[in-house]
């Protein structure tokens, strides 16, 4: 995408013929901003679809929404929702790719394959490097996307913040936790 967005004419035919639809549910500006122009740099026709404007604001249910979606033959559907396994739940009822752009508290995979892009293009390789996420852990959808994503690219993870913001069960792996703030963390890459 790089090297599209380099040139002077940034478009390419790669989706040309394709049907993509944002379709969020919680505002956002620069995920949703960010798939229609990726799509649009590739060629997809591409519709947005914000809650307030779809059926869902007079009460019908996302499946009915996201089944006449469907029924309009699109490729793929990105979602970003309030409710936590929101995109899983659509994926399971229609035929169509679906993009998680982020859900509830669960997760914002697009965003943590941006970050690691990110670090990596600083770093390098990230095996054994070591990176802090400081804030709310519990409610933060990016910070647990980028705790599994760095742990499977061999980072160790350190995180800092107050025991009230750390999950209850802890899923995501064997992390390094602090609650006392900057001067508690270890020596990090990032941080």
């Amino acid at each position: 995408m790089l090297e599209i967005t380099a040139r002077d004419i940034r478009k390419t035919p790669a989706l040309r013929g394709k049907t993509i639809i944002t379709m969020f549910f919680e505002n956002s500006t620069r995920t949703r901003v960010s798939f229609e122009q990726a799509g649009k740099i590739l060629g997809a026709d591409v519709i947005n679809i914000t809650a307030s404007a779809s059926s869902v604001s007079k009460g019908e249910s996302l499946l009915n929404t996201v089944k006449t979606l469907e029924a309009m033959q699109i490729d793929a559907l990105v979602v970003r929702h309030p409710h936590s396994g929101a995109p899983y739940f659509i994926s399971n009822h229609i035929d169509a790719s679906v993009i998680n752009a982020g859900d509830g508290t669960h997760a914002h995979p697009t965003q943590s394959i941006l970050d690691l892009f990110t670090v990596r293009a600083h770093l390098g390789n990230l095996s054994g490097k070591r990176i802090a996420i400081i804030g709310d852990i519990l409610y933060s959808r990016v910070a647990r996307s980028d705790i599994i994503a760095f742990q499977k690219m061999g980072a160790e993870v350190v995180v800092s913040c107050p025991n009230t913001l750390l999950p209850d069960e802890w899923e995501l792996g064997s992390i390094l936790a602090s609650e006392s703030g900057f001067g508690g963390l270890p020596l990090c890459e990032i941080g």
